[in-house]
């Protein structure tokens, strides 16, 4: 059964690939804030928790092709685990990547750091989930 816009349910490599990926955006979005480049720092900060989420799908076995479902995600693991705090990391990831079309003379730096401290949250709450649903990968 083929998973749409990632790839087969419970694939590890995937799975690893994302959470690497997540925790990578999430150091450049660090540098990019020391570089002054607000733009940037939040779009990354927005990657690692997009990215993250994409681990938490796969190895769930639900869909996450479009950045509606980054929503969707953490709604179902917040409803899992019975974190309400995860609607909230959520919601600053998606502020980081509206950051992104912002003029920069809108940006602030200390949030932008402080959301990105957030993001880093919510990976530690997500990446718990991405162990397959049915603890083993699919040959």
């Amino acid at each position: 059964m083929t998973q749409q816009g990632i790839s087969e349910p419970y694939d590890l490599v995937a799975i690893e690939d994302y959470r690497r990926q997540a925790r990578e955006f999430l150091g450049k979005a660090h540098e990019y804030l020391a570089q002054d480049d607000l733009h940037q720092a939040s779009e990354k900060g927005w990657g690692a928790a997009a990215w993250m989420a994409k681990a938490v799908a796969v190895s769930q076995g639900w869909e996450y092709n479009q950045h509606a479902h980054f929503g969707v995600v953490c709604r179902s693991v917040s409803d899992l685990i019975g974190n309400d705090r995860l609607l909230d990391l959520s919601a600053i990831a998606y502020d980081l990547h509206r950051g992104y079309y912002t003029r920069k003379r809108f940006l602030s730096d200390r949030t932008i750091g402080r959301n990105l401290d957030q993001v880093a949250e919510l990976l530690e709450i997500l990446e718990p989930l991405t162990i397959p649903a049915n603890g083993q990968a699919n040959d």
